[in-house]
This record gives structure tokens, sequence and C-alpha cells, in this order.
């Protein structure tokens, strides 16, 4: 079978995608797994909810932690994206003993 390598210049470009990604992490912020959801149906109020070991936690968030709540989940989200493509160029990069 034939290794595939990544040419020095394609390493090199790896590398700074990579230094970029570490830079957005250090910049995310404070982050919040779960989903923002809505109960109630003659006066739905908005709740932040979370399945934790098996259990789901629910906290009441009101008009005035919706905007942070939302903010902390999209982060999250943003740090999955990062981290999932992190992953891809590491895996690249190790792959060709470029780590």
């Amino acid at each position: 079978m034939e290794k595939k390598t990544l040419s020095a210049s394609k390493i090199t470009a790896a590398k700074k995608r990579m230094a970029v990604l570490e830079s957005q992490l250090a910049a995310l912020g404070p982050v919040m797994r779960g989903n923002i959801v809505t109960n109630g149906k003659k006066h739905p109020q908005p709740y932040f909810s979370l399945n934790k070991d098996g259990k789901t936690r629910l906290i009441y968030l009101g008009e005035h932690r919706l905007k942070k709540a939302q903010q902390l989940s999209k982060n999250y989200r943003k740090l999955i994206e990062i981290t999932e493509e992190m992953t891809v160029i590491n895996m690249d990069l190790l792959k060709n003993d470029a780590l």
C-alpha cells in the first residue's frame, strides 16, 4: 500500500490554519452545551435544556437571560466546529509525521 504524503507547502498551510483555529479557540469565550427550548402553550417561556447522565435538566431563562444563553450555546457549536476541523488537520499532519 502506498502512503500518501503531504507536500511541504501543504504541511505549512495546514500548520498556519491550525494557528488560526487555535486563536479562534482562545477568543471564543464561555460555552454551554444544550438547547434553548420553549415550554408552555398558553404562555410560552424560554428554558435552557441539558441532557446529562440520562436526565434532562431545565433552567428558566426569562427574557433577561435568553440572549446570554443563546451566545453560550452558539459558542459551544463553534467550539465543536473548530475541534472537528482541527481533528482532520491533525490527522493529516500526524499521518505525515509533521506534528
